[in-house]
């Protein structure tokens, strides 16, 4: 059952109140709440994940529509090179931390990547959690605001992933193990770049490389940086479902829109903690 799966957590999370471990607690074969020693309890959703939110999740959270939609994005195969290159880059890992989880696909195909490591997918949508709670049998699925102290404990995470999320580098480092790897995905200027012009989607920050360097000065040394690309020939349907897994969604989705042969076209920049 999904709630199990949380048992991919045990040693890894923090109480959100008072910072100190949190245990899981099992009622027969299922696990029902977070405790820590101070007294401070989260109970396990129904669907099998951790709400360690303590508020509603804000305005900006994906809703139930765009997790729908990312999962048939992902499901498509669209990023699938970015997840080989993931594999490929993170093989060392042991615990996994993906900051702004979603679904949990990209953390799911790199623990199948990873036979022996478990991994915790945190995002601050309730409905992306639901999803991601289901996702792998060594993924435990936390709700979470990625941009407060994460409720994670220090320096017990092999891997950091980070995909089109929120960037919390001082959290990242402190909860990274000593040769720890920070993982960052960015898109690139021509990322869906025929997609966005057709239908004047939001575009891609000129200066972004550079705020991602300034924001990791300080906590992290720049180790590599790797472009990844992919032709993606997309019919109408996975088009829709392009704009509509995004932030794009917020401000409505076309209807009347026609395949288009768009890239995939995404940075993965690598990073080490300073100690």
């Amino acid at each position: 059952m999904a709630s199990e799966f949380l048992g991919a957590a045990r040693g890894l999370l923090a109480c959100p109140v008072c910072g100190e471990p949190l245990d899981l607690v099992a009622d027969g074969d299922r696990l029902v709440r977070a405790a820590c020693k101070a007294g401070h309890s989260f109970d396990v959703a129904r669907q099998g994940h951790l709400n360690l939110l303590g508020s509603a999740q804000p305005a900006n959270a994906d809703t139930v529509e765009m997790v729908e939609a990312r999962t048939r994005v992902l499901a498509s195969g669209a990023f699938d090179a970015v997840d080989a290159v993931l594999a490929r880059r993170g093989s060392a890992a042991r615990t996994v931390l993906d900051v702004g989880g979603g679904t949990g696909h990209h953390l799911a195909r790199l623990l199948d990547a990873l036979p022996a490591a478990r991994g915790v997918s945190l995002d601050v949508s309730v409905p992306a959690a639901r999803r991601a709670a289901k996702a792998h049998p060594r993924l435990a699925s936390v709700v979470a605001d990625a941009w407060g102290a994460l409720p994670l404990r220090s320096r017990r995470f092999d891997l950091v992933t980070c995909l089109f999320a929120p960037r919390n580098m001082a959290e990242f480092a402190r909860v990274l193990a000593d040769r720890g790897l920070l993982l960052v995905v960015t898109p690139d200027a021509e990322h869906l770049a025929s997609i966005r012009d057709t239908y004047g989607l939001l575009g891609i920050e000129g200066d972004k490389d550079d705020r991602l360097l300034r924001s990791a000065s300080g906590h992290f040394e720049t180790i590599g940086r790797q472009r990844v690309r992919s032709r993606v020939d997309a019919d109408a349907a996975l088009v829709r479902d392009l704009i509509a897994m995004g932030p794009n969604a917020f401000h409505g989705v076309p209807q009347d829109v026609e395949a288009i042969e768009t890239r995939v076209a995404v940075s993965l920049w690598l990073f080490r903690p300073l100690r």
